[in-house]
Order: structure tokens, then sequence, then C-alpha cells
């Protein structure tokens, strides 16, 4: 078993060099079922002493109107404390923060956790390095959520 350091550590370098396609999203295959990943990752950010802003359930808005849909939630999540320097410096970045992850289970059953890296989604938006560097940490825990 991975220490806490070891799984963020790894999870740092995926998230800052290896985004998983052109889109530049980070998109990792959890170990355990939908429901238990999810939890983990709503456990593992109120446990850092995050808010979850908002859940959004995709399936359960097409089962309200009739149709099916795989397993799709977004977690909107985040700190005041993180975010607002971030939004003071540059007002635009508010159109992406607070962060969001989407988990999901796609056609073999398997479940999927994705983000796009925040540093560069803020550097898109000319926040400095130092500050688009806070808010990582928020998304490397997701990663270590997601180790056995």
């Amino acid at each position: 078993m991975r220490s806490a350091s070891e799984a963020s550590a790894g999870a740092q370098e995926h998230i800052i060099t290896n985004p998983s396609n052109e889109a530049g999203l980070v998109e990792q295959i959890g170990a355990s079922d939908f429901a238990s990943t999810l939890e983990r990752l709503t456990a593992a950010i109120e446990g850092a002493g995050l808010q979850i802003f908002a859940r959004i359930d995709h399936a359960a808005g097409a089962r309200a109107i009739g149709m099916d849909m795989l397993p799709a939630v977004v977690l909107v999540y985040g700190h005041a404390r993180g975010g607002t320097p971030i939004m003071q410096a540059c007002p635009q970045a508010a159109l992406d923060l607070p962060l969001r992850v989407l988990v999901r289970q796609d056609e073999e059953g398997r479940t999927r956790v994705a983000f796009r890296p925040v540093g560069a989604m803020l550097r898109q938006f000319g926040v400095t390095e130092e500050l688009a560097a806070r808010l990582e940490p928020a998304q490397r825990l997701l990663l270590g959520a997601l180790s056995p």
C-alpha cells in the first residue's frame, strides 16, 4: 500500500505533466464501483476541509425526462480561502472556479474520474504560477483517494 505522500507525489506528476488527452483532461479509472468511488471522493474532499458546493447528478436528470444514462455525477468543490485570492487577481477565473470533478461509469462498467488540471486552466486566464499552484493539492487529493 502506498503512503499518502507517495500517492500525492505520483498524482502531482500526473496532473502537471501527463494530461490524458488533447483537451487537457486527467482521467483515471477507479478501482471501486461507482457508488464507492463517489463516496471515497466525497470523503476525501470533505476530510481535507473543502466544501462540496453542488452535486450534479446527470443520470438523475436524464431519468427525469424519461431517458437512460449511465451514472454520472459532477462534484463542484473548493474553499473560499483558496479561490478568492485567485478571483481577486483575475476575476475571469470565476468562470471555472470552484473546482469540478466528474465521476462516471463507462460502458464496460468501470468507474472513471475526470477533471481539468487547475494550474493549466488558471494560467490561461493569466493567473500567476504561484497563485495557480495553490489549488493543485485540492486535485491531487482526488487521485490519492482513488489509490487502493
